[in-house]
């Protein structure tokens, strides 16, 4: 991981999926009265709090679940300031980016039960891809609003990750290979939304 310290590199990754395991939606949806977890999908996400107490709620989650995919980032270029040469998009960042889309999707705490990873994807993207990110951020409110649904604009700007790193960062291809499983990982969790929409069951 670009000669960084082992243990510097293992204690950023394992705090990183804690990080991603603080139950953003859980503490919000229940400031406002809702088990999040038992109403509406029953998803702990930013679009289930906004589908049960609207937008100001589900934008705290947002931006709470934002940041602890960019604080995950940021844990890796601490550990990576011993390293003068250490590149920014670095092998740790992303091990550090995983390991909070992880800990937010499968947290330990809640009996591995956790949000789409979204947010915290989009945390982690925001600070790797910072012009991609302000770009996908915008193209999914236009998306949602277009298409009355949630999932689609997700859906649409994780697959569209991997495309922006194969154009405009294709001298790093092992980034590629990179976003690509961090977006594989997003779509297996909107599988049951797939089969939703694929039935016109799926909500806004």
């Amino acid at each position: 991981m670009n000669d960084v310290n082992p243990l510097l590199s293992i204690g950023a990754i394992i705090v990183s999926y804690f990080l991603g395991t603080f139950p953003s939606a859980l503490l919000v949806a229940k400031r406002g009265g809702v088990d999040v977890t038992a109403a509406g999908s029953g998803n702990p996400g930013t679009s289930n709090v906004v589908r049960l107490l609207g937008w100001k709620y589900g934008l705290v989650v947002f931006v709470a679940d934002v940041l602890k995919g960019s604080a995950s980032v940021g844990l890796a270029w601490l550990a990576m300031n011993t390293q003068p040469n250490a590149h920014p998009v670095s092998y740790l960042a992303y091990a550090c980016g995983y390991a909070a889309v992880i800990g937010h999707t499968f947290p330990v705490t809640r009996k591995f039960v956790g949000g789409k990873g979204v947010a915290t994807g989009g945390g982690v993207m925001y600070v790797l891809y910072p012009i991609m990110s302000l770009i996908l951020c915008t193209s999914w409110f236009v998306l949602r609003k277009s298409t009355g649904k949630s999932s689609i604009a997700s859906l649409i700007i994780t697959v569209a990750v991997p495309v922006y790193v194969a154009f405009w960062r294709n001298d790093h291809m092992w980034e590629l290979a990179a976003s690509l499983g961090l977006v594989g990982m997003i779509i297996i969790r909107h599988l049951p939304n797939i089969r939703r929409l694929k039935t016109h069951e799926e909500n806004a």
